[in-house]
């Protein structure tokens, strides 16, 4: 294998089996209160803007997943309808509270608020608009750079209810490109799916202890259309994008 690569699997091997000590406590805590929502009928919201928005389509609807997930998908927020204007939002106050309206979001739900960077103004916004609605808020965020970016400014991890650090490092790129000043192997969205998918498979089995885990079959599965057509015309009034 070409040794940057293999350099780059080795240190996102590292960082994940860290990830079972480091964050052993907060992740059993993001599971109780998912447990407690869906006890409620309560839903799960995730929401982040440019690459950190993948993490809300990756619990959305997915095999293996719990269907009182609703990602909070906006065009201006993410990537695909321009990237660099996408990168004005993100960091422009008022953008993030009229698309949080759509959703419904209230007391008895847990907002998920992903941001590596942990200082644009949308991630912070939707952290407070969930409070604010009586949400408790979880945040994915790298400790260290939004420590260094903010400068003493408001952090994401300072509005959450609950931090979940990913530990990536201040840029996210972990390797150095040999011969040169710059740094490739962001790190932030492997862990950050790592940590959601960790946390859901925690809930789903608490909840069918309980004998209710709404969990969707891959498509292609023995049973899966009957199964996941219930879940979604359950479901689906609360979440617009089934």
């Amino acid at each position: 294998m070409n040794a940057v690569a293999d350099a780059y699997l080795a240190d996102l091997a590292d960082r994940l089996a860290a990830l079972r000590t480091g964050l052993a406590e907060p992740i059993a805590q993001a599971v109780e209160m998912i447990v407690e929502a869906a006890r409620r009928d309560g839903r799960v919201y995730v929401f982040g803007t440019g690459h950190s928005h993948m993490l809300a389509e990756e619990v959305h609807y997915r095999a293996g997943g719990l269907a009182i997930t609703v990602p909070i998908l906006a065009g201006p927020t993410m990537l695909h309808e321009g990237a660099v204007a996408g990168t004005v939002f993100e960091r422009m106050e008022g953008v993030v509270r009229p698309i949080l309206e759509r959703y419904g979001i209230g007391r008895g739900d847990v907002l998920f608020v992903s941001s590596n960077s942990g200082i644009n103004a949308a991630p912070l916004e939707a952290a407070r608009y969930g409070r604010e609605k009586g949400a408790r808020v979880i945040a994915i965020t790298s400790v260290d750079y939004s420590t260094a970016a903010a400068k003493g400014a408001t952090r994401l991890a300072d509005l959450a209810d609950l931090v979940l650090d990913n530990g990536a490092p201040p840029g996210d790129a972990v390797l150095a490109v040999p011969g040169s000043d710059l740094k490739v192997g962001p790190v932030s969205t492997a862990i950050g799916v790592a940590i959601m998918n960790a946390i859901f498979a925690g809930a789903a089995a608490r909840l069918s202890a309980d004998g209710d885990a709404p969990i969707y079959l891959s498509a292609n599965m023995p049973g899966a259309k009957e199964i996941n057509a219930k879940l979604v015309a359950r479901f689906r009034p609360r979440n617009p994008h089934l």
